[in-house]
Order: structure tokens, then sequence, then C-alpha cells
């Protein structure tokens, strides 16, 4: 009797077994692959929703401070961010070593955080791309000062955002939002002073306004192409949409040498505020 009891359960043992094994395999328990979070040539970004993830920040009143600029035009007229501008008794860009070209006036907008800078010429205008639809995982190249020092980022395109802003200024308004891949050699810590920089698409275009960042989380904020179209809209300028002899284009391998050759060039400058009893900041 025992003897049967014990073939019983073999035979029970077996048939559990088998039904396991045949249930799929190995492939069956074998854990998914990743996604994949970047694709070199991924879905279009998707129109504004109210699904858009919010981005609070706390924007503190007017300090002394730097931040990067651009030309939009040949007429002496530069874009950057509202912030880098806000509240400054006077604004200067930097042409060369130790020379600044004081602001002849200053813009801003209540909507958006961007800036237009006037003086009195400005070099070639830079390429712009506001129209193309943008894909989910295209890179981007962002260039500038960051801590007041030339600097460049590289990345790969996330979402679109809504960007919040409370404290000094109140406003809600349309952002991209990027993750940071890479960083020229000895840039570390904050990116503060590339706010108001552009960001390049690898055929030389710009693509966006560097507004803010997230240096715990890696993302950098530009303000959305259709913002600066309608920014400069307004303001009746037409814009550089030749990518001819003044574009250059850009990949992980040549970023930082292009970027020196953009600053060299006065495309971007580095620009500084300066408040009456202001600290640096």
């Amino acid at each position: 009797m025992k003897g049967l009891d014990w073939l019983v359960y073999v035979l029970a043992l077996s048939v559990v077994l088998w039904a396991l094994l045949s249930a799929g395999g190995p492939k069956e328990y074998a854990p998914s692959p990743p996604d994949k979070v970047f694709e070199d040539d991924g879905p279009f970004l998707p129109e504004p929703s109210a699904l858009d993830n919010r981005i609070l920040i706390q924007v503190d009143e007017p300090r002394a401070g730097v931040g990067t600029a651009f030309s939009v035009d040949n007429k002496g007229r530069w874009l950057t961010a509202r912030h880098v501008v806000d509240g400054c008794d006077e604004v200067g860009i930097l042409i060369g070593p130790n020379t600044y070209v004081p602001a002849e006036s200053v813009e801003t907008d209540p909507n958006y955080d961007l800036a237009l800078i006037t003086t009195g010429r400005s070099p070639i205008a830079t390429p712009f791309d506001l129209e193309s639809q943008m894909r989910v995982g295209q890179r981007g190249y962002h260039i500038g000062y960051p801590q007041g020092r030339p600097g460049e980022v590289s990345s790969r395109l996330l979402s679109r955002s809504k960007l919040v802003s409370r404290g000094y200024r109140r406003s809600e308004e349309p952002v991209l939002a990027w993750a940071e891949l890479g960083r020229t050699r000895g840039l570390v810590g904050s990116l503060g002073g590339l706010s108001g920089g552009p960001v390049f698409d690898e055929n030389g275009l710009v693509r966006g306004v560097i507004v803010a960042e997230s240096p715990r989380r890696g993302r950098i904020y530009t303000a959305a192409p259709r913002a600066i179209a309608d920014f400069l809209d307004k303001r009746g300028i037409a814009l550089n949409t030749d990518a001819g002899a003044d574009r250059r284009e850009f990949n992980s391998g040549n970023y930082d040498s292009t970027a020196d050759m953009i600053r060299r060039e006065l495309q971007v400058v580095k620009v500084a505020c300066s408040i009456e009893g202001g600290a640096d900041g």
C-alpha cells in the first residue's frame, strides 16, 4: 500500500511539473525588455493638453547677475529670458573681453518668460525653425554662459509641460521638457546663467529659449516654439528661417566646438544685469 501511495505522489508531481514547463518555457518567466526611453525617430510631440505635467518654480526678487541672449536679426535685437533682465537698472551684452554694449531698450511680455534686448547693431541672424513638428527623443543642444562661463549641454526632448511661476512673478506658460544627456568638460553643478540661451536641433536651427532647469531631475525647460513665435510676431520681427550658410550642424561629438564658433561670431552672447545696491547672483 505504501508503494502505491508513493507511485501516486510521483505521478502527481510529474503532472504539475509538466504543466509548469509547458506553459511557455523559460521565456514565460524572463523579465520584459526595458522600454526605450528615447527614440531617435520617436512619435511626434503631441499638442498641448490639460494633462501636461505642471512644473512649479519660485521666482525670487530680481538681483544682479548674468544670463545668455542670442541674435534674432542683424538690426541689434537679441532674445533672452525675461527673468534674466527683470528689474535690472542696466543691461548689457558682452561683445569682447570685458567689453559690454549697453542695451538701448528691453521689452518684456506678461505672458511669457521672454525678453527682447535692443542694441545698436548685431551680427548675422540666428536661424530658427518654429514651425516643423518635433519628435519625442530628438536631440537638443543648449548653448550659453552657465555660471557666467562658456558652456553647453546636450539633451533629448521628453514632453510638453506647463511652467507655473509663483513668488515675485506669477504666470503659467507652455514649455518643452528636455532630459540632460551630457555636458562639456568642466561644467558641473547649476546651469544658472544658461537662461535665455537657445536650444539648437541637429540641423543648427533654434527650437526654443532656455527658461528654467531642474538640477535634481536633470531637466531643462525651454519656451515653446509657438510662444516664441507669438512674442516676436507682436514686435514685427521676421525670423531667419533659411537653413543656409548661417547654419552649423550639431552632433554629440562636435557640439562643444560648434558652440564656441557660434559664440565667437556673436550669435550667442553673455548678458549682464546690474541693479543699484544689488548683490551679484
